[in-house]
């Protein structure tokens, strides 16, 4: 099993493994809105939002550490915080077009949001990372 190191950080992968998160965050909340768990109008802080984050950041994370092999912890963590990249960029595109401020998010469930989402996505990496071992170990 490889070391953590940054040299080992494919960021290429972190922000596909975000972008899958989302979308697998995203898919969840859709079949949790037809199942008529959640409504549009439900705080974002909502057991349900939540299990979808942790889902989809899951699954993101998984992916990367099944696809790279190496650096779950550093790879995780990564998928989380890409998070706020995107948020800035989000903020800064609605701001440059003049949209409303968003204030929908306080700051204890932004914080616990961005929390589950690391902890979910090294946890996903780390699971994927071994199941990637043990694909490896078996063919050879």
């Amino acid at each position: 099993m490889q070391t953590e190191h940054l040299q080992n950080v494919r960021p290429s992968w972190v922000a596909f493994g975000w972008f899958a998160a989302a979308a697998v965050t995203g898919l969840a909340l859709v079949g949790f809105s037809v199942l008529g768990l959640i409504h549009p109008s439900l705080d974002t802080g909502s057991g349900w939002v939540l299990l979808a984050m942790l889902v989809g950041f899951f699954c993101g994370g998984w992916l990367v550490g099944w696809r790279t092999g190496e650096a779950p912890v550093l790879h995780g963590v990564g998928v989380g915080l890409f998070s706020l990249v995107v948020w800035f960029l989000a903020n800064l595109l609605a701001g440059l077009l003049g949209a409303a401020e968003w204030t929908g998010l306080s700051p204890t469930v932004a914080a616990a949001s961005l929390l589950l989402q690391i902890a979910a996505a090294v946890f996903g990496a780390w699971y994927g990372t071994h199941h990637h071992a043990l694909n490896t170990a078996a063919e050879d």
